[in-house]
């Protein structure tokens, strides 16, 4: 089976991020295909580069960038959502004057075209959060 999983909450006030990336890890152990996670609304804290939650605490933003890097996993951010949060890409923060893009490593800014995309694409659609 083929899905697609949009993640909407942040980290730091829900568990809906780490049960969508628990949730990937068993469908992939069981043979599924997981092309696309897009992050939407405060989900797009996920994406954060800079996050440095505490030693003990979940390192969700590097899971998130190896779980990609291991399975070829799309990870995209939606653009507006970003832009409200100050999400920068490198180009955007380059189009903007700032001096760093703050994207972990495997993730991607897109528009929603891309999560139209997914839910086409896919033959389930999960919303986590």
């Amino acid at each position: 089976m083929k899905f697609a999983i949009q993640v909407n909450t942040s980290p730091y006030h829900s568990n809906a991020g780490q049960a969508a990336y628990q949730f990937i890890n068993a469908a992939l152990a069981l043979g599924h295909e997981v092309f696309r996670v897009f992050f939407y609304h405060d989900g797009v804290y996920h994406a954060f580069k800079y996050a440095t939650p505490p030693d003990d605490e979940l390192q969700i933003t590097a899971q998130w960038s190896d779980l990609a890097k291991c399975n070829q996993i799309d990870l995209v951010v939606c653009i507006s959502a970003a832009q409200r949060r100050g999400l920068l890409c490198a180009d955007e923060a380059q189009r903007q004057g700032k001096q760093d893009d703050e994207l972990a490593e495997g993730f991607r800014i897109s528009g929603l075209g891309q999560l139209v995309e997914a839910t086409l694409e896919a033959d389930r659609f999960i919303v986590f959060g």
